[in-house]
Order: structure tokens, then sequence, then C-alpha cells
């Protein structure tokens, strides 16, 4: 039996990741889930965003499966961790969100996002199965800005061979266990010559110690223009962290939208799995919400768990019941809500198990 902290999140969140929790459970897997409040809501009922059990959860359990947390947007929004960090250190750290404050947190230093076709779900290819591995602890997403004048402001970007070596390293020994192939490294280091040209080099050093693995590399812009021409000639992705950001978002509208894209970010020892879109607060309590991205997200946990049996049955019913569309939710062009897509594949996982 595993514990798993489950933050429902906001808007959309508690009704998907129900769904997910229902799901799991049916699929045979073994978890006991540790349900934690986190995120918007929380923050305006309680003055903290990120209480300090979630902390004390996710550190206990080394597992979390989290649900949309809201930001606003054009304010200023701080998400304070005051509880120990991981060094020790009690000093408080301030962050933009509380996705990013766990991952600085618990050092997820690996985002992971497959984009994959499931029949079933339209889109312009049928054929796209990419994983993309986007570095997520440096770059420019360390937030280092300074407003110089009132017309004036700037940004640090940073790129570390060490922080480099590391994302290179699990993206190889992920294709290695996975049977993946082929690597692009993604880079601007034509006019980013010291930062993006680091991140460069050192990826090719490393994959050079993978003979198995086929490296190559693409400027960023024109990885995008041949990601929307013919994204299935792609295998894997490497990414600094605000190229694959913005990259992760463009494969996943390959393949149906953020409602069907999965993702984790994973460390030296702890692991969250999350929905990738956001709250959805005009839909939120109706009903309506498409759970398939945290789906995907449980069914990725579930494999980094050793729970492979009950990611084959989960993934399968969900595939069945999206190929099927008539339970759907009507984003995927369904007539079905939350509850009842969340029944079919329940059905669909009993059917399967009989």
């Amino acid at each position: 039996m595993h514990t798993v902290t489950l933050i429902p999140g906001d808007g959309i969140g508690p009704e998907v990741t129900a769904a997910a929790r229902a799901i799991a459970d049916a699929a045979g897997a073994g978890i006991a889930w540790e349900v934690m409040a986190a995120g918007q809501r929380v923050g305006e009922e309680t003055g903290n965003p990120l209480p300090p059990a979630v902390f004390e959860s996710f550190l206990r359990n080394r597992v979390a499966l989290k649900g949309p947390t809201g930001t606003p947007f054009g304010t200023e929004y701080k998400v304070v961790a005051s509880h120990p960090a991981l060094d020790g250190s009690t000093a408080p750290r301030t962050y933009p969100s509380v996705a990013i404050a766990l991952r600085k947190e618990f050092a997820l230093y690996m985002n992971v996002r497959p984009s994959k076709n499931y029949a079933g779900v339209r889109t312009r290819f049928s054929d796209v199965d990419l994983v993309i591995f986007r570095e997520n602890s440096e770059d420019l997403y360390l937030g280092i800005e300074r407003q110089v004048s009132e017309d004036r402001a700037e940004a640090t970007k940073v790129i570390t061979r060490g922080a480099t070596e590391r994302a290179a390293r699990f993206a190889c020994e992920y294709m290695l266990k996975t049977g993946r192939k082929r690597l692009t490294i993604a880079h601007k280091s034509n006019v980013l010559k010291k930062t993006d040209g680091l991140f460069l080099r050192t990826a090719q050093e490393v994959a050079a110690r993978y003979p198995g693995i086929e490296c190559d590399s693409r400027v960023i812009d024109a990885l995008c223009m041949e990601l929307v021409v013919r994204p299935e000639s792609f295998d894997c992705l490497l990414l600094p962290n605000l190229y694959g950001d913005i990259v992760s978002d463009l494969t996943a509208g390959l393949v149906g939208g953020l409602g069907v894209a999965p993702g984790a970010n994973l460390g030296e020892g702890y692991a969250m799995f999350e929905a990738v879109h956001g709250t959805a607060p005009d839909i939120a309590g109706q009903d309506r919400a498409n759970p398939t991205s945290i789906l995907l997200s449980t069914v990725m946990m579930l494999r980094y768990l050793g729970e492979a049996k009950a990611a084959d049955r989960m993934e399968a019913a969900i595939a069945q019941v999206l190929r099927d569309g008539r339970d759907v939710t009507a984003d995927l062009g369904g007539k079905g809500g939350t509850r009842r897509m969340t029944d079919a594949i329940v059905s669909a996982i009993g059917h399967g198990k009989a």
C-alpha cells in the first residue's frame, strides 16, 4: 500500500481529482489517499496558500497528485514557505505560485510531459508520440528580476553545468527504460551563446555517453516550426525551463489540448504528478470538467510507484472511453459530464477484469 498526498486544488480541481481517485481505486492500485488543502482558495481563507501540513505530508509520503491551483494574473501573488527546507534552513522562501513552490521546495528538477494521440480525440495529427523533458530548476524561472527604472526592467537567465547534466542524464535513463531512441536538444545558442551554448554543449556531452540514443539539436524557433508541420518525426525533446514550458503546451495542442496532456515533476526521491491545465473557474462545480489530464498523470504516477498492472488497466480503459466517444465530456465531442465519464472508465475497467 502506497500513501499519496492528494491536493485537490481550486476550481475544477476537486472534481477531476475525485475522478482520478475513483478510477485508480477501481484499477486495483494499492493507494491510501491523504487529502491536503492548498491553493488560492485556501490562501484567501487562511492567509497561506501552502500550509505547512501540505509540506509535511509530501515530505512523509514522497509522492503527490495535484489538481490545478489558482494564481491571479496581473497582481502580486506570493506563496511563503515558512516550514523547514529540505536542507534544514528555516528562513521563509517566497514563490509566485503553489506549483512552483512545491517544485522548488522538493527539488523537483525534471518536468516530464508526454504528448500522445489517442483515438477519438480530434486533432490534425494521428501519430504523435512525444516526450518533453523540461529542466525545472533554473533558467529565467528563477525569477531574478529587478526594476531598473520606471521604463526598464531586467531578468537574469541562469544555466549551470550541474543542472543541465542532471537533466540530460535523467532524459537518457528514462529513454533507456522506455525504449525511446532519439533525443533532440532545443536551444538558442546562435544568440545566447553563453547560457544556451552551455546547455547545448553539456547535454550533448551527456548524451554521447549513451550509444543507444541518437542525439541531435534544433534552434528553438526552428523546432517550433517543425513541430507544427511534422511532429511525428520527433521522439524526445530536452529543453531549458522557459522553452520547455512553452513547447510542452505547444505539443499538447498537437494531440488535443491541455485537457488530455499529463505531466510529472520529478526529483531525487520525490515526485508530483499534476493536471497541466488551469482551474477553469467558469465551469467549476457544474459536472463539465474533462478529467483526462489528471487521469493520464495518475497513470504516470502508478507506473512510478511500480503499480504497472493498475496503470495498464487504467490507461486501457481511458483509451477505450475516448475511442468510443459517447461518455466523454462536451469539449471532447461527447454528451457526458465528469461523473458520467468517470463511471464509464470505471465500468470499462470492470469489464476488462471479467
